[in-house]
C-alpha cells in the first residue's frame, strides 16, 4: 500500500512544522491530491487515522481536495482537461496526449500531493 508510505512522509513533515509554533490542537489538515498521483483517497484517510495516533494530529480531520489533470499542448497550444480512457472498465485514467491534435503535452496540474492548509488552535 503506497499510500501508507506517502502519508507517513506527509505526517512527518506536518509534525515538524507544528513544532515551530505554539499549537494546542490541530482540527483539520487539507491535502490537495492530483489525479495523476493515482493515490486512493480512502487508503490515505485510513493511513492518516492510524499514523496520527498518539501525535499532535490525533483527532484532526484530513480533508482531501481533488486536483484534475490540466494539460498544455506543445503543438497547438490547447490548455485544458485531459481526455479520459478506460471508463468502460470502471477505471478511468487521463490520456496524456492533446485531446484536440493528439500532440505532446506538458502537465500543468494533476501531479500534486501537498498540504495546502491547516486549521489549528494556538495558545
Amino acid at each position: 500500500m503506497h499510500e501508507v508510505s506517502v502519508m507517513a512522509g506527509i505526517v512527518e513533515k506536518v509534525l515538524a512544522e507544528l513544532e515551530k509554533h505554539d499549537v494546542l490542537k490541530v482540527e483539520e489538515v487539507q491535502l490537495t491530491l492530483g489525479e495523476l498521483t493515482f493515490l486512493g483517497e480512502e487508503q490515505l484517510q485510513f493511513a492518516y487515522e492510524i499514523i496520527t495516533r498518539d501525535t499532535a494530529l490525533e483527532g484532526s480531520v484530513l480533508v482531501i481536495v481533488p486536483e484534475e489533470t490540466e494539460l498544455q499542448c506543445l503543438s497547438c497550444g490547447y490548455v485544458g482537461k485531459a481526455d479520459t480512457i478506460g471508463e468502460e472498465y470502471h477505471m478511468a485514467m487521463p490520456s496524456l496526449t492533446c485531446p484536440k491534435c493528439k500532440g505532446k503535452v506538458k502537465v500543468l496540474k494533476g501531479q500534486s500531493c501537498r498540504v495546502t492548509s491547516m486549521k489549528v488552535i494556538q495558545e
